[in-house]
């Protein structure tokens, strides 16, 4: 198996798990691409916006079952299951590299995929038979000590494990569900592109050091993101492909304002087409 690529996938919200529209069709195929390119992984590591902690802590449960962590959505939800085996020995093995890099790190014998985990792994790897491992962390960390915690994660892309980050590029809610704008196909914001399209030059140029102060560089960002766990798990999964240009292989928006972009990191990045 050559180095895998890590992800950064954008779930936007439980209802992706009922609708997949581009978003959900880009993740049926990008699994089989995967597993094309690179062969079969072994397990998959999943930082997601939705499992957020003080310091990094492993999940390293024998078995997990999906978590419904949200309320007010379609009712059909609690119905859909995502029951994958669990990775603790790898848990132990992400344990010591984080440690090893001077991090500090948890290992927890508990389990439970959150929505952010599960909607997409639906879809990405939909007969859930591969080991996963839930990683949470601190959403106060700067981009760039995230960058550094996913760095320590490197190792396991030639490992056989797939590393992912799980958020959405845009996320703003409360401004797509206001003023009773719920049409899933209103056209892309001006603002939401704006945004979109300068995250991507600047991650497809390796321009790490503007990604780090996207908050203050980047068009509408705080618009885009009133609060920016959503997007601070796209640099947990580029720091384990390092610092090289980042490879933007989805692009799709919902509701005019809600990305669902997705891209590839490390050398290997290349390989993967580019899908809708």
């Amino acid at each position: 198996m050559d180095t895998l690529p890590s992800l950064f996938v954008s779930h936007g919200s439980p209802m992706i798990a009922l609708e997949p529209r581009a978003a959900g069709a880009f993740l049926q195929r990008l699994g089989p691409a995967v597993t094309a390119a690179f062969g079969r992984p072994k397990a998959v590591l999943v930082a997601s916006a939705h499992s957020l902690t003080r310091e990094p802590v492993l999940l390293a449960a024998a078995r997990h079952e999906a978590v419904y962590d949200f309320g007010g959505f379609d009712p059909r939800l609690y119905t859909l299951r995502y029951d994958a085996p669990g990775a603790p020995e790898l848990a132990l093995r992400v344990e010591g590299l984080l440690h090893a890099a001077g991090l500090p790190a948890h290992r927890v014998d508990e389990g439970g995929l959150d929505h952010g985990i599960w909607t997409p792994l639906r879809y990405l790897l939909p007969d859930a038979d591969l080991p996963v491992l839930p990683l949470a962390w601190p959403p106060d960390w700067t981009p760039a000590r995230l960058f550094a915690l996913g760095a320590a994660l490197a190792p396991l892309a030639a490992e056989g494990v797939l590393i992912v980050g799980s958020g959405s590029i845009t996320h703003n809610l409360r401004r797509v569900f206001a003023g009773g704008r719920m049409n899933v196909d209103q056209p892309a914001t001006p603002e939401s592109t704006a945004f979109r399209d300068w995250f991507a030059a600047r991650a497809e140029a390796g321009d790490w050091d503007a990604l780090f102060d996207y908050r203050a560089q980047a068009p509408h960002a705080v618009l885009m993101h009133p609060t920016d766990e959503h997007l601070l798990s796209f640099f947990v999964a580029a720091g384990a492909g390092g610092r090289v240009p980042a490879r933007r292989i989805h692009q799709s928006f919902e509701y005019g304002d809600l990305g669902m972009d997705a891209y590839a990191f490390g050398p290997q990045a290349a390989v993967l087409p580019v899908i809708g």
